[in-house]
């Protein structure tokens, strides 16, 4: 069943996330750049409006409650920070994703969003866990992952690198 998601609004002390909307979107292109995509499935848009089939696209799966896509912004100024995923809602392990801008790398903005949104979804829907697909050489991801407790179930080869996927235990709903 899908949530509406106007009402869906997640929260720290840092950060806000609410479902991606169309007025996220230019923030959101404006951040995707080749160096920001080099460990991740997609490359970046050939242009804005390639984006904005690819936004719309992600509007369609919320609306059928099958994935979310959250905009993550600072609480104190509503700066744009990047995006939160979590997709395969109807499978027993859903999937988590993150990208944060590149000039807010290495104030733990990832971490703390994919915690918000795994403690938001055990509290919502509880899933049994949750997976983590990530480039093997992609540091800094994979340490989101380990700090959830994640564990490396599998290995794959994606076109642009070597995969892992972690699975990440469903936290206890508060």
């Amino acid at each position: 069943m899908a949530l509406l998601t106007r009402e869906i609004h997640i929260q720290s002390i840092r950060l806000s996330l609410q479902p991606f909307t169309a007025s996220d979107a230019g923030e959101a292109y404006g951040c995707i750049t080749p160096t920001l995509a080099r460990f991740m499935s997609w490359d970046p848009p050939a242009n804005r409006a390639s984006f904005d089939q690819i936004y719309q696209s992600w509007l369609t799966s919320m609306a059928d409650g099958t994935d979310y896509v959250f905009a993550i912004r600072q609480r104190a100024d509503d700066h744009f920070l990047g995006l939160a995923g979590l997709h395969h809602l109807r499978e027993d392990s859903p999937e988590l994703g993150i990208w944060i801008r590149e000039d807010s790398h290495g104030h733990g903005f990832g971490r703390e969003a994919v915690r918000l949104v795994a403690q938001w979804a055990a509290q919502t829907m509880p899933p049994a866990s949750f997976t983590y697909p990530v480039a093997e050489q992609n540091s800094p991801s994979r340490g989101i992952a380990e700090s959830l407790g994640g564990m490396v179930i599998d290995r794959c080869e994606k076109p642009k690198y070597t995969a892992v996927i972690y699975r990440i235990p469903c936290p206890p709903a508060s």
